[in-house]
């Protein structure tokens, strides 16, 4: 497999380079990316391609190609696009360490903010569980992009609300593992609690239940 880390630096290059055929101006990045996300979190990266992406978005495989290039800098792309849409979260996270607010209530604010993010884009969950799979070049970028700068603004919190007696908390590492996880997963594949609940089909309450479930699991 070719150097994914190098195809992610060439990409944006490559992207600016090229022009939008006029055919198909109606259909942006955002959406084909969009639309790569759920594919290869429904498929994986080895079962997914471009064609089946193409057909999802309602476009031609060529215009893909044209945007994004190989299957290989789309994936990575993807995985872009959700670092940009995670930043905003990131840094909020971070900044909660110099925050005035209690040990155990920065925890909380963090847990609130992420659990929001899951609500608005429950793809990324199953995106991320998917992709968590990989093995080489693609979990490494899966991780210095994804997973990193996350678990280096959270975990801090986790941390400190240990030291302060706040929180009981064994490991912070494997608190932000367990935790995301269990929120992720649980929202990203309601579709299965639906067998058993009918919390998933009011949002609303759903999401103050997950809320009251994550902060109990940190009691």
């Amino acid at each position: 497999m070719k150097d994914v880390v190098a195809a992610a630096e060439t990409r944006k290059e490559t992207k600016r380079a090229r022009g939008r055929p006029a055919s198909s101006a109606s259909v942006g990045p955002d959406l084909i990316l969009r639309n790569a996300r759920k594919t290869f979190g429904k498929r994986g990266f080895e079962a997914t391609s471009v064609r089946e992406i193409a057909r999802d978005s309602g476009v031609d495989a060529a215009l893909v190609a044209h945007h994004f290039g190989s299957k290989e800098t789309l994936w990575l792309a993807v995985v872009e696009q959700i670092a940009e849409q995670m930043a905003p979260m990131i840094e909020a996270t971070g900044a909660l360490q110099r925050s005035r607010l209690g040990a155990r209530a920065r925890v909380e604010s963090a847990v609130v903010r992420f659990i929001d993010e899951v609500f608005s884009d429950p793809d990324v969950g199953i995106f991320f569980s998917t992709a968590a799979t990989e093995e080489g070049e693609r979990l490494n970028v899966l991780i210095e992009r994804l997973v990193r700068p996350y678990h280096d603004a959270l975990v801090p919190l986790f941390a400190d609300a240990a030291r302060h007696g706040e929180m009981k908390i064994k490991d912070a590492s494997v608190m932000f593992f367990m935790l995301l996880n269990a929120i992720s997963k649980t929202v990203a594949y309601s579709h299965l609690m639906r067998a058993f609940s009918s919390l998933p089909e009011h949002e609303k309450k759903f999401k103050h239940t997950v809320l009251e479930t994550a902060l109990g699991m940190l009691a």
